[in-house]
């Protein structure tokens, strides 16, 4: 329970409405991540999620700002993304702003988070 305490007192520091963004995000995440560690990484100022401790065991990790959410993913540059949802310009890693409720119970994150994760699967077989 304390790496869950850790989380919680990190998004409270941030304004309300990107806490409770982050926290409904966080649950997105856990619930379709079967297994992952979470990991807060507190001089980053973001969550992980990944299923080991190098960075091909990386899924996605959750960056909260005084503005908003992302939802970073490692080697997102791979990932399909028919509906256009991730950004950044990256060589490597791309992202989904969170700009709203909507956002988070939309299909099309949950397709590119199931994405990420065969993807991460992938990289990690022998």
């Amino acid at each position: 329970m304390k790496k869950d305490d850790d989380i919680l007192t990190f998004l409270s520091g941030y304004p309300a409405p990107v806490a409770v963004r982050a926290q409904q995000l966080r649950q997105l995440l856990l619930e379709l991540l079967p297994g992952v560690t979470e990991q807060p990484d507190m001089p980053a100022r973001m969550i992980a999620y990944c299923y080991g401790q190098t960075y091909a065991a990386l899924v996605c990790t959750i960056i909260p700002s005084q503005k908003g959410v992302k939802l970073g993913f490692y080697k997102g540059i791979s990932l399909p993304d028919p509906q256009g949802i991730l950004k950044g310009a990256g060589k490597i890693s791309r992202y989904v702003d969170i700009t709203d409720d909507h956002i988070i119970a939309d299909p099309s994150l949950a397709a590119m988070i199931r994405a990420a994760l065969a993807a991460c699967r992938e990289r990690l077989q022998p």
